[in-house]
């Protein structure tokens, strides 16, 4: 299973690494990003694999979640079965 995350926000120092580090305290594998800076806003877009996780994906996501409200990001993650139940509409 994947999951899709985003974050938009003001550029600062660490923001990639610190969402990695969520990822891999939740044994979630990054297979795919792609960020920019545009201006001074930092915008990423990250695939995951989240079949090897060792927390529930509802709490990955809200621990996401906290961290981006904590410093003033959007940072969402969506269940790849949110995208395929779209698809199939």
């Amino acid at each position: 299973m994947r999951a899709v995350i985003t974050v938009v926000g003001k550029d600062t120092v660490g923001i990639l690494a610190k969402v990695s580090d969520i990822c891999a305290k939740s044994n979630i594998n990054i297979t795919e990003v792609s960020q920019t800076v545009m201006e001074d806003m930092f915008c990423m877009i990250m695939m995951a694999d989240i079949s090897a996780s060792s927390v529930e994906f509802t709490k990955f996501s809200d621990e996401l979640s906290k961290y981006g409200e904590e410093n003033n990001l959007s940072i969402h993650a969506m269940h790849e079965d949110i995208f395929n139940s779209m698809h199939r509409i």
